[in-house]
């Protein structure tokens, strides 16, 4: 397929800033500060405070400030310990149960919704952090392709455990985008990439197009044991029942170690296309033309993101290519798209007028990112690119503008693919008209569109293995015909005025939207949902019946939302693997 890089406005220029001197500033663009951990005081440090009573001995422990993805969530200073083996986990959790404190796993902490912390936490609270990343991040193979599988320990690092596989000959069908997120905090919330297989296309043994939670062989957690009346660890094979509610805990468990299964690598080809107008792309379905459901027929592979006030969006294709293309650049590894990585300062000062309640300034920053991004993929090269799977699906830095989203997921049919997505935008364009009009800017960052199958546990091939309960993308056995899930996202600075109000306003037609035998609904646990009237997460329609019937209609009496919280409250009966929002949303 040809590609047109003319920009929307004939000069090159996209909100008074011409692509000629953004191209420019690429050149000398330094990165960002590295996302790091914040300060670090030894129970030594006055400043510390008391340590937790009674604590055992052989641990690293210390006060460390935490901040989640989008910043909004952050507290100054919390006990926190640094675990070297499972079993410290263990100790740990029998400590905790004996002293009425609770545990809450420290990953990377790339987290919107406050599953670990919720923001006003304070540095005294009864809660000890658990760091994952610096020990338990070892990882094996321990079965060859083509139905390969490794064993990794919960805090690896993504980035890491594709660049393991990639020298094994193995790969995923499709990632995340950014690579510093922990295994055990994607499997906790059902994480996924984007991605379906292209008409034709036969899905590879030990690939799945779910979340990664599909590919789950087995499981390491730490759960209560009656008889021994302490906590212990347990691995539960995918064929056993109880590895149902394991395999998307929200939070309410404690996973040291899983086996994945894994397929043979694949070199990928991605191309992006900046000149396609959203009235097409996201037309009505029977339209015809360059539509998100023509590119899903031809690669399977797309994500789309339109950033506000702008015509057209920024798509890209993958498809599975084994030898380069012509026209593709080879890339030897991940993060080809600098521009994004790193803010350029007409970016930056728009960004700060927006942030500081000028919100007229947003249709500005909005053409200004597209206009950055579209003179970013010339300037690099990087419109049209190729390599090994790895180097193609990770491509989010830390060092990206922080913003804070909301998520769901819409199981229909891959026919359905185009209405899905038509309706979305209809409803969203008219929103941010109607809030516009009135002279008001709620929603400042991109829409993304990402599509993938859902997780059909015949893909890990284990007799008896069944899907995730908890899985956003768990298939309903009423709508066989629904094989495919769209996820959407808004993405807004924090604490924008009216943002809270404009995303409640959006998820309430959803849910209503998305219904009946054409589609389903639900949250995307990672990040933004249950709008409240003040606040995120909050709203009691959308925790204690939308989420809750998401999850019942059409399943078993043993893997339905409440065989589920019954079967996490049987491996932690003392809730030391809980927070105040778990409390809320899967109450005892």
């Amino acid at each position: 397929m040809s590609q047109n890089n003319k920009t929307p406005a004939a000069d090159g220029r996209q909100g008074g800033v011409s692509r000629r001197s953004v191209i420019k500033g690429l050149g000398s663009i330094a990165a960002a500060a590295a996302w790091a951990p914040l300060f670090r005081l030894t129970p030594a440090d006055a400043a510390a405070g008391a340590p937790p009573p009674a604590f055992p001995a052989g641990f690293d422990l210390y006060r460390q400030g935490f901040e989640n993805w989008a910043g909004d969530i952050r507290v100054d200073a919390l006990w926190t310990c640094s675990v070297r083996s499972p079993q410290a986990v263990v100790a740990l959790a029998n400590w905790a149960k004996a002293q009425g404190w609770r545990l809450r796993p420290r990953g990377s902490m790339h987290n919107w919704s406050p599953l670990a912390l919720e923001p006003g936490t304070r540095s005294d609270a009864r809660i000890l952090m658990v760091d994952t990343t610096a020990y338990l991040a070892d990882m094996a193979m321990v079965a060859p392709l083509p139905e390969a599988a490794v064993r990794v320990q919960a805090g690896a690092m993504l980035e890491d455990l594709l660049g393991f596989l990639e020298t094994k000959g193995c790969g995923l069908a499709a990632s995340p985008a950014p690579g510093d997120v922990t295994i055990g905090g994607m499997l906790a919330i059902g994480c996924h990439g984007t991605g379906l297989p292209a008409a034709g296309e036969t899905r590879k043994p030990g690939h799945s197009f779910g979340t990664l939670s599909n590919l789950i062989v087995s499981i390491t957690a730490v759960v209560w044991d009656a008889g021994s009346g302490s906590y212990q660890l347990r691995t539960v094979p995918r064929s056993h029942p109880h590895c149902k509610a394991l395999m998307t805990h929200l939070g309410r468990s404690f996973v040291t170690e899983v086996v994945l299964r894994v397929g043979a690598n694949s070199n990928l080809r991605c191309q992006s296309f900046m000149h396609i107008p959203a009235s097409e792309m996201f037309a009505a379905p029977g339209s015809g033309g360059r539509t998100i459901a023509s590119f899903v027929e031809q690669a399977g592979r797309i994500e789309a993101i339109q950033f506000p006030f702008t015509p057209n969006p920024w798509l890209k294709v993958w498809s599975v290519s084994p030898t380069k293309p012509l026209l593709s650049r080879k890339v030897n590894k991940p993060y080809s798209y600098v521009f994004a990585d790193a803010i350029p300062r007409v970016v930056s000062d728009l960004a700060d007028q927006v942030l500081s309640g000028i919100g007229a300034a947003t249709p500005a920053f909005g053409a200004v990112e597209y206009t950055v991004s579209s003179a970013g993929l010339l300037a690099t090269l990087s419109q049209d690119i190729w390599g090994p799977s790895k180097n193609l699906m990770l491509y989010v830095k830390p060092t990206t503008l922080r913003v804070t989203a909301n998520g769901y997921a819409i199981l229909t049919s891959r026919a359905n693919i185009q209405r899905v997505i038509h309706e979305f935008h209809l409803k969203y364009q008219a929103m941010i008209q109607a809030w516009q009009a009135r002279g008001r800017y709620p929603v400042n960052g991109p829409v993304e569109i990402r599509i993938t199958g859902l997780d059909h546990a015949g893909d890990v091939g284990i007799a008896g293995a069944e899907a995730a309960a908890l899985s956003a993308v768990r298939p309903r056995a009423d709508h066989p015909e629904w094989d495919v899930a769209i996820w959407l996202d808004l993405l807004t600075f924090p604490g924008t005025p009216g943002a809270n109000e404009f995303f409640r306003e959006f998820e309430l037609w959803a849910f209503q939207n998305y219904s009946g035998s054409y589609a389903t609904m639900r949250v995307e646990w990672s990040k933004g949902w249950g709008y409240g009237s003040q606040a995120p997460w909050t709203d009691p329609v959308v925790l204690g019946q939308h989420i809750p019937q998401g999850f019942r209609a059409a399943a078993g009496a043993h893997e339905d939302w409440d065989w589920a919280l019954a079967r996490l409250d049987q491996f932690d009966p003392h809730r030391i693997f809980s927070s105040p929002m778990l409390d809320r949303l899967m109450p005892a």
